[in-house]
């Protein structure tokens, strides 16, 4: 164990970061050798004069980025670095069905919801020639025009139930994510608040930060959004847009009835507030209800993408638009992204319109509801929330786990999933005691079923058997 001691008073950010930067650089510096023994977290937390918590912050970020791994009893000791370093490699086909590995060598992933591999590769390699093919130009060059067919790929891929936005109102772009931070900074300024749910997918409000966007937190109950409070935020804080994944929500999986949907527009309506509906994974789920981009179509931007049902690593979306605003969300992508790339665009547009991301997609769903009957099985007893076609489920941990605690004894063991912390827009006095534990990106199911055992062994021994201390 070394006797090693950082100074806090140098660095910036929160103790806890500061004190992670200093471990990584003593690391960097060789002033902790891969197999040192860090200090326990309670002595480390008194020679520095700060909290056990501050110290197991800072510990589970330097997990995080693969510096250190902890042995239950035994303490936490520095990686060599030679694993951390494969760790960030790519998988061998940048189409494939998980995108790059979180995962060091030994672990176990739960903690992504990439469209899992059912064989899409020789589908997506077999267009990707065909386009190499007929289009050398196009593709050595910047995408200086929008062919009406990715538009019209776009509608198609967008529409719902019968309905479908019209190809001239639909903009083509790098995945969900971009389409959505296109909409922020188009009908946005820095200052400006959006309203998220309390948990979410916080990718999209830690950018939204980033470009100086302030952020509201709206309660919800089982159910979802909840009007009476959405009305309160817009009433008080006067926010421009809310965003909202309806359908198959990230993490808890609740669908919002159709009369909180006509609820949410009407108040959107009084207060001028715009709308963006995140269809990833409503998409998947069959969910019957109209969109609220059906209800509301004039301040509704509608998203969807490729990741969660066709691959990751194919960077395909769109949105559909309110008409006045399609050219502002085209031009905004742009000065964000660079400029879609001609391939990309091309070959999701391909995917689309013959028909084969349809039947991805389909082949996906289909993987991903084995799966879940993997989990049921595994998970018996334990309380969860699920969706169909819905790659992840959001669990009740049992007392008297913290959802922090109970991610940091999974990697203890190995196995990596995301605790509620991961899913929070901003700071919150909302404690839900979950987790969502992903089931897509695990090679196997034999892999499947270990990662799941570990996790069943923790939720049924609970935190005594595991010493966060050490």
């Amino acid at each position: 164990m070394t006797n090693w001691l950082p100074n806090l008073a140098e660095g910036s950010g929160p103790i806890y970061v500061r004190l992670a930067d200093h471990i990584e650089s003593a690391i960097e510096d060789g002033v902790l050798a891969p197999g040192t023994k860090l200090p326990p977290q309670r002595n480390l937390a008194y020679d520095l004069g700060v909290t056990i918590g501050t110290i197991s912050r800072a510990y589970s970020l330097i997990h995080e980025r693969g510096l250190v791994s902890g042995e239950v009893g035994r303490g936490t000791y520095v990686n060599d670095r030679k694993p951390a370093e494969a760790a960030q490699k790519a998988v061998e086909s940048p189409f494939g069905g998980t995108r790059v590995s979180l995962a060091a060598p030994g672990q176990i992933a739960f903690n992504g919801t990439a469209a899992p591999d059912n064989g899409q590769q020789e589908i997506i390699a077999s267009h990707v020639t065909e386009i190499v093919r007929e289009k050398p130009s196009e593709i050595m060059d910047y995408t200086r025009s929008f062919p009406s067919f990715w538009a019209e790929a776009g509608a198609r891929w967008l529409s719902h139930q019968g309905w479908s936005p019209k190809p001239e109102h639909v903009v083509t772009t790098l995945g969900a994510h971009a389409g959505v931070m296109s909409i922020i900074t188009a009908m946005t300024a820095p200052g400006d608040r959006i309203v998220f749910e309390p948990v979410t997918y916080s990718q999209i409000s830690r950018a939204a930060s980033l470009s100086g966007r302030r952020i509201s937190i709206v309660d919800i109950d089982a159910n979802g959004i909840i009007p009476d409070e959405f009305e309160r935020i817009c009433a008080q804080q006067h926010p421009k847009i809310v965003f909202l994944m309806p359908a198959g929500q990230n993490p808890t999986c609740s669908t919002l009835p159709l009369e909180r949907r006509k609820a949410i527009v009407e108040i959107a309506h009084r207060h001028n507030v715009w709308i963006v509906e995140d269809n990833l994974y409503g998409a998947m789920t069959g969910n019957p209800l109209p969109l609220i981009a059906e209800l509301a179509p004039e301040r509704t931007f509608l998203v969807n993408g490729l990741s969660k049902s066709v691959s990751a690593g194919l960077r395909g979306g769109w949105v559909a638009c309110p008409p006045p605003f399609v050219t502002r969300i085209r031009v905004a992508h742009k000065m964000l992204t660079g400029g879609i790339p001609f391939l990309m665009a091309e070959l999701s547009a391909r995917l689309v319109i013959s028909g084969d991301a349809e039947g991805i997609r389909k082949g996906c769903i289909d993987e991903i509801e084995a799966r879940k009957a993997i989990v049921s099985e595994t998970l018996k007893g334990v309380d969860f929330n699920s969706a169909p076609g819905i790659a992840f489920v959001w669990v009740k941990l049992p007392e008297p786990w913290l959802s922090g605690t109970f991610r940091n004894a999974a990697m203890n063991e190995n196995v990596l999933i995301d605790d509620e912390d991961e899913f929070k827009p901003a700071r919150t006095d909302r404690i839900f005691h979950r987790v969502r534990i992903s089931f897509s990106l695990p090679k196997t199911h034999d892999e499947l079923k270990r990662g799941l055992g570990v996790l069943r062994r923790l939720l049924d021994n609970g935190s005594a058997g595991y010493d966060s201390i050490e």
